[in-house]
């Protein structure tokens, strides 16, 4: 059931993807009302986070099972207390845990005192985590630390920073102590960075993963942790990872050949290869070396030794990780994206070409590509709206079966989809 707005997008941008997703051979199959139904199903469940919440744990310092029953302890330490939530073992991706998200929950009282905060740190609290003082730009101007306070989005980006009141466009997102004043928060203090409203009763119920595990787990959408499994890297082999920061799809690679290997990583900016090295030292992964450096300029033309570092020859590695440059508009939730036409028209040229994947969790690839059907299935596609949005308690968990919990899980997550290329012959030899 859809509790927020669907998705808010620039008109050109709205009308140029119905376009595209009500085209003439979707209208052919499934007829113009259903098609159009479905492209507003689509825009609804990108405004909504996923019905799971998956983490990917690191293979290489502790097995599943342990990490599965260290995070089933943290539930109940957590909001979960008294609740009988289920982490799930994903049957396809053995290194993945599903763990339910509860909600969205319509009994929450709204406060006087409220806190705005900005669309990144509202999306971040529905997927469980508290907020931090640099996502706060607005508060009420009686709030004090300790008091209970509603918490809203301001999904336009329009608050002014400071504003005691905003009457602008907002979401609720739930309720939340405040760990400041409202002076202290605004005062300009640089120390202030830390928690700044600790959430009690948000709207959807999820495991605040901030220092929960961190050198065993890493927080990773359902898809991104797919594409890796789709790579199938094996020990012994050199690596290379194209568009790498911040490092989760890397250090992925990393852990499936148990570290025996060379995994090199690319990002064209710096603190983004800082991200890198930093979250390869957290898990333990010696195998990782990452360099800023140009993507698209890897490949070295002429002959001269490098002596490791890019760019690399032609065919210096065993497997290649491209997670190309994209809007991101898959990402849920998303309540708002301001881009233009041009900028969401830009990566095209990189998302033509798709070829047949496994593991196959994915569905089909989208009609009207001009793709024949057996091309379709070659793609992994996945389209949030091809379930309904529904809600989550624990009653209905309670009778659910595992089986409809990790089909829910494969449907339900963000808009994604990948492409496997295999060299078929060396360029050496041509």
């Amino acid at each position: 059931m859809s509790v927020f707005p669907k998705i808010s997008l620039r008109l050109e941008v709205e009308n140029y993807l119905k376009k595209s997703f009500v085209n003439e051979e979707v209208v052919s199959a499934l007829g113009k009302q259903e098609a159009e139904r479905k492209f507003e199903s689509l825009l609804n469940h990108l405004s909504h986070p996923p019905s799971f919440t998956t983490v990917r744990v690191n293979t290489h310092l502790a097995s599943v099972q342990h990490v599965k029953s260290l995070l089933l302890d943290e539930l109940q330490k957590q909001q979960y207390d008294g609740l009988s939530v289920p982490v799930l073992q994903h049957p396809k991706l053995q290194d993945v845990l599903l763990i339910p998200v509860i909600g969205p929950r319509k009994n929450i009282m709204k406060q006087k005192c409220e806190a705005i905060v900005g669309a990144q740190c509202g999306n971040a609290v529905l997927r469980g985590a508290h907020v931090y003082v640099p996502g706060i730009v607005s508060a009420s101007k009686f709030m004090k630390a300790g008091d209970v306070i509603s918490v809203y989005s301001d999904i336009k980006g329009i608050c002014k920073k400071g504003a005691k009141e905003f009457d602008g466009t907002k979401v609720f997102l739930g309720n939340g102590i405040s760990e400041f004043s409202r002076k202290e928060i605004f005062s300009g203090l640089p120390q202030l960075k830390g928690r700044g409203i600790r959430m009690t009763e948000p709207v959807y119920l999820s495991p605040s993963f901030d220092n929960v595990l961190p050198n065993y787990v890493f927080l990773q959408n359902l898809p991104s942790a797919v594409v890796t499994h789709v790579l199938d890297p094996q020990p012994g082999e050199k690596i290379l990872d194209m568009c790498a920061a911040p490092g989760g799809k890397t250090t992925h690679i990393a852990a499936l050949i148990d570290d025996q290997g060379e995994v090199i990583a690319l990002d064209k900016i710096p603190n983004k290869v800082e991200k890198i090295k930093q979250n390869a030292s957290l898990l333990g992964l010696n195998s990782i070396r990452a360099f800023c450096f140009d993507g698209t300029k890897a490949l070295k033309l002429d002959t001269t030794d490098t002596e490791g570092e890019p760019p690399f020859l032609p065919e210096s590695f065993d497997r290649i990780l491209l997670d190309a440059p994209c809007s991101g508009m898959g990402q849920r939730p998303n309540m708002a994206c301001t881009w233009t036409l041009k900028e969401v028209t830009s990566y095209q040229p990189l998302q033509r070409k798709l070829f047949a994947v496994e593991p196959q969790i994915g569905g089909a690839g989208m009609m009207g590509a001009g793709l024949s059907s057996e091309q379709l299935k070659q793609l992994q596609r996945f389209d949030p709206s091809a379930v309904p949005l529904q809600d989550t308690d624990i009653d209905s968990l309670r009778d659910a079966r595992v089986e409809d919990m990790i089909w829910l899980a494969n449907k339900d997550c963000i808009g994604f989809f990948i492409a496997k290329f295999i060299k078929c012959k060396s360029t050496r030899d041509s």
